[in-house]
This record gives C-alpha cells, structure tokens and sequence, in this order.
C-alpha cells in the first residue's frame, strides 16, 4: 500500500486525481474509495491506496482515507 494526497477530486464526475511524490498523478474513481455511504475525498487529505497500471495509466484501487480535512 502506497500513502498520497488528493490533488483534487470531482463529486459530480466521481474521480479525481491523487499526488505522490516520485509518480505522475494517479486516477482515483469513486467505486475504490473503501467507505460507508457517499463516496468521496476531499483535496489535501490523506489517503492510503494501491497502485495499479491502466489502460489509461496509473490508477489507485482500495482507497482507504487516513484523515478527514
């Protein structure tokens, strides 16, 4: 598991992007986010993911949040 930051994420849209240090930014769909009722991040939090390679590049898969901004 890899830890990173929301670089921002659109509720209406449902994805959004993830920053860490040393990757190109990492798509984040809402159906990874591990989480009770409506799914969604928030920028600047902390979240806690796996990395895998897509079809359209890096992707984060079991998104589990470690703060809430």
């Amino acid at each position: 598991m890899l830890v990173g930051k929301v670089k921002w994420f659109n509720n209406e849209k449902g994805y959004g992007f993830i920053i860490k240090e040393n990757y190109d930014d990492i798509f984040v769909h809402y159906s990874q986010i591990q989480d009770e009722g409506f799914k969604t991040l928030e920028e600047g939090q902390v979240v806690e993911f796996e990395l895998v390679t897509g079809d359209k590049g890096l992707q984060a898969q079991n998104v589990f949040k470690i703060t809430k901004n």
